[in-house]
């Protein structure tokens, strides 16, 4: 069983629900990532998805554009990532690790080749916002030859008949943009959460989870109420922005905050 479908059903039988995270790869330094997973896990985050740098990160926001342009001036690139991976593995990072790349990187690297590569360093899924799942044939059979799931985002504004053709698509997960626009941390989150949500469960027997503005517990508690789990990542890559040094304890007392909330 692939990890992300086993978490899902450890927590299914705990009666609790994820805990998402989102890292930039190289962002503040590639050197603080192994200690950045480990604030992670010990606070209790449920799946790690890492983020590729790219030079045009259609689907972000400032927060992880600035994280984005950093890492690449330091020589960041899928190579790097995946041998990233495959040194959290050999620490014994066992949650599961969830790829955010966008379709360029992942062509020119050859997508057998990447997704071989994927799994031969411990990736366990992909989520390429850029590619939608009318023109994602090819990679879908590379990952499904390899084990890796690949996980589709579905807008507020995705009418029915593509909704149907996203979650057939998808495997591991299904993941709920909340609002529309990119990614960031808001003060609030749109009322029709709900009912959105509820309309993709009853479509799909895949967990749903929501990511885009979360930053606070009490939103967290909101998500959790109707989706399977909650995606932080604006919040956090500017905390670990402004928090130095320190930023392994600031992530840890943030997402453990977070992940109470999920309970």
């Amino acid at each position: 069983m692939n990890r992300i479908d086993a978490v899902f059903k450890q927590l299914r039988r705990k009666k609790e629900k994820a805990l998402i995270a989102y890292l930039t790869v190289g962002f503040p330094s590639v050197g603080m990532l192994p200690g950045l997973v480990d604030a992670c896990a010990d606070a209790g985050v449920d799946l790690l998805e890492l983020g590729v740098p790219f030079s045009d990160p259609l689907a972000d926001g400032p927060t992880i554009q600035a994280a984005s342009e950093r890492a690449l001036k330091q020589g960041v690139s899928p190579a790097l990532v995946l041998q990233q991976v495959k040194q959290l593995r050999r620490r014994k990072i066992t949650m599961p690790i969830v790829l955010m790349t966008y379709y360029n990187p992942v062509l020119h690297y050859g997508l057998q080749r990447f997704c071989r590569d994927c799994e031969a360093s411990g990736v366990d899924g992909l989520i390429v916002p850029d590619l939608p799942p009318e023109e994602a044939g090819e990679l879908i059979k590379a990952a499904r030859a390899t084990g890796l799931e690949v996980i589709f985002l579905a807008a507020p504004t995705s009418p029915r008949e593509r909704l149907t053709r996203l979650v057939k698509a998808s495997t591991g997960f299904i993941y709920y943009v909340s609002l529309t626009g990119v990614t960031g941390a808001r003060k609030s989150l749109p009322a029709q959460i709900a009912s959105h949500v509820r309309a993709i469960k009853g479509m799909t027997h895949l967990p749903v989870c929501v990511g885009f503005g979360i930053s606070k517990p009490a939103q967290v508690q909101e998500i959790v109420r109707v989706a399977d789990g909650a995606i932080v990542g604006s919040a956090l890559v500017d905390l670990i922005g402004r928090s130095g040094r320190r930023a392994p304890q600031a992530a840890y007392r943030f997402l453990h905050g977070l992940k109470e909330a999920c309970q």
